[in-house]
């Protein structure tokens, strides 16, 4: 039977109990992780979410009810404890913060009673995820993820305290919004009020924090929760949190500069480790040549070269036809595999044919000196040797190669270099490794819309040299933006925001919007600038990511406390679930089968 907590009050949490505290009396409260009974003596592991503390219950002591009732106690059996600390009778364990004392019980109430989990309640456990995600309030207990979700709860401490040294504000913006889709798909909600009209969830605060700084507020800031209906991966939720920010009358220096010292100053007072600043800087062209992704991983060499030259001339058509498409011809050298075989090396094509490539070359230089290759036939002893020699090949080595246009050969070689340093080990995984990538395109084409559209936003000021080319040549227009990468991953992403209308009307032409259209959609915002606005630009970190990547986690999953699986449902609430006839009768919406 279950007992009430009757005036106790827990003094301490079990690890903050230490040996300066022996003969002292304290209460704690928690669940069993586990017992043994010994006859004589009962020894129950308890635990919160500070750690572990071994209480021992001893009949002379706690008297025969309190014995009994220590006897029935099983795991998560959520318990009371009042006792002496003692140092331990036995062993030392030096596993445990609380190692070398434990608390004689003198008193022990149960709070609750407990059905045996369906899996461990330890870390490290290898339970599928599935299960875990079904009862998450339990996975929830483990130290491993009360670890990760206490770690983020001070990062967030930390950036709050670092902002408003700095001047910014906290400021909250709606969550029900409108719908202005340009870039990732909009969750909707529907209207009772406004039959057939629909809100947005923010996919981010953008428009209202120009409005913040339209209206005077200068630096602003949010721990913004941001929605976004796509696919989801590893480290993408439907449901995220990103730290948001603005700033007036600032470049692009002083937001690198404030944002730099913020991560330093979370690093350091949470891990321990200095960042070197200034962070380095690359821009987005170097970042795509050589490791074919704008988000790069710098931790480990295999960069891509560019071999177009060497191979125009040569006899394979899959080189010549790619150059001759206006496409490139690129590689990797994965040093010392020449003798992979030929299994894993079908997987490699298999692996960039998925990426969107027709297939993948390669050569492996044997110990001799001689080359096994798929395309050797149709080149000259040569043309190989020129190849060999551009790509720093040696023996030993195996080469792959890419033939297409340049979009997929970089998605085709930065993919499997990521891969190939993370099976072949050539990186150090405790490492941080952090750039900046900036000068990005001010637009990418989308062959689905057969348009340009913004690599980031339509509001991200360009170049003031590459304005002009705006209508004539939007693809040869840099944006002043600027995304901070972390191993790999993009950690935060921002730019200097157009403020100038003459600006904003050239970006919307470019992007294919009449007048009509684009006030339309950010109708609020352009009449807000009619009345004065400042120089601002911004910045926002995914805090989800960031804590991941502090704390090594393999997913997005491990730092979120109830996160959504792949297809963007809930395994614990079941979410989402239809609803009555009723509610959406009110809401003037049908189900079509």
């Amino acid at each position: 039977m279950a007992e009430s907590m009757k005036g106790l009050h827990r003094s301490h949490r079990c690890t903050e109990v230490s040996a300066s505290q022996v003969g002292q009396q304290v209460t704690l409260m928690g669940w069993v992780q586990k017992r043994r009974n010994l006859g004589s003596l009962i020894f129950i592991d308890l635990r919160d979410r500070s750690g572990i503390m071994q209480v021992v219950f001893d009949e002379p002591v706690v008297g025969a009810e309190g014995f009994a009732k220590a006897g029935e106690l099983r795991s998560e059996y959520v318990i009371a404890v009042v006792g002496t600390v003692q140092k331990r009778s036995a062993a030392v364990n030096e596993n445990l913060k609380t190692g070398d004392i434990e608390v004689l019980a003198s008193e022990l109430r149960i709070l609750s009673v407990a059905q045996t989990p369906p899996f461990p309640i330890e870390a490290g456990i290898q339970t599928k995820e599935e299960l875990r995600l079904k009862y998450r309030y339990l996975d929830l207990r483990r130290p491993d993820l009360q670890a990760n979700l206490m770690m983020r709860s001070k990062v967030m401490g930390i950036i709050r305290s670092f902002l408003m040294e700095e001047g910014f504000l906290e400021i909250e913006t709606p969550i029900l919004q409108k719908s202005t889709p340009e870039g990732a798909r909009d969750y909707l909600v529907p209207s009772r009020v406004h039959p057939g009209s629909f809100y947005a969830l923010p996919q981010s605060p953008q428009l209202f924090k120009q409005l913040l700084m339209c209206s005077g507020y200068d630096r602003y800031f949010q721990i913004a929760k941001c929605f976004r209906d796509e696919d989801l991966r590893a480290d993408r939720q439907p449901e995220f949190t990103q730290v948001d920010m603005e700033m007036s009358f600032v470049d692009m220096e002083d937001v690198l500069d404030v944002n730099e010292r913020l991560i330093a100053k979370v690093f350091r007072e949470t891990l321990g480790e200095e960042i070197t600043l200034p962070l380095p800087r690359m821009t987005w062209q170097e970042a795509m040549d050589r490791y074919g992704s704008d988000k790069p991983d710098v931790r480990f060499g295999m960069e891509l070269k560019n071999v177009s030259d060497v191979v125009a001339d040569c006899g394979f058509g899959v080189f010549t036809g790619a150059l001759e498409a206006g496409g490139s011809v690129r590689g990797i050298n994965v040093a010392g595999q020449g003798d992979m075989s030929r299994k894993k090396i079908d997987k490699l094509v298999e692996h960039a044919k998925g990426c969107g490539a027709k297939g993948l070359a390669y050569l492996c230089i044997q110990e001799d000196g001689t080359y096994k290759s798929s395309f050797a036939k149709f080149m000259t002893e040569e043309q190989l040797e020129r190849l060999v020699k551009a790509m720093d090949g040696q023996p030993g080595d195996l080469l792959l190669f890419a033939a297409d246009r340049d979009k997929i050969v970089w998605e085709v070689l930065g993919s499997l270099r990521l891969q190939l340093g993370k099976e072949l080990g050539l990186y150090d995984e405790s490492e941080f490794a952090f750039l900046w990538v900036i000068d990005f395109p001010q637009f990418e084409w989308s062959d689905e819309q057969e348009r340009f559209v913004a690599m980031h936003h339509p509001f991200t000021m360009p170049y003031e040299e590459d304005i002009d080319k705006l209508t004539t040549d939007p693809g040869a227009v840099r944006a002043k933006a600027y995304d901070m990468v972390l191993n790999g991953c993009e950690l935060g992403g921002g730019s200097i925001r157009i403020y100038q209308s003459d600006v904003q009307e050239k970006m919307f032409e470019a992007l294919g919007f009449t007048n009509e259209e684009a006030h339309e959609r950010f109708g609020f915002l352009l009449d807000a600038f009619s009345y004065g606005v400042p120089p601002h630009a911004g910045l926002a970190f995914g805090l989800d990511r960031m804590v991941m990547l502090m704390m090594h986690a393999d997913s997005i999953r491990d730092v979120i406390a109830f996160p959504k699986v792949k297809d963007a449902s809930c395994l614990m609430t079941e979410a989402p679930t239809p609803v009555d006839q009723a509610q959406l009768d009110e809401l003037c919406l049908s189900i079509e089968e």
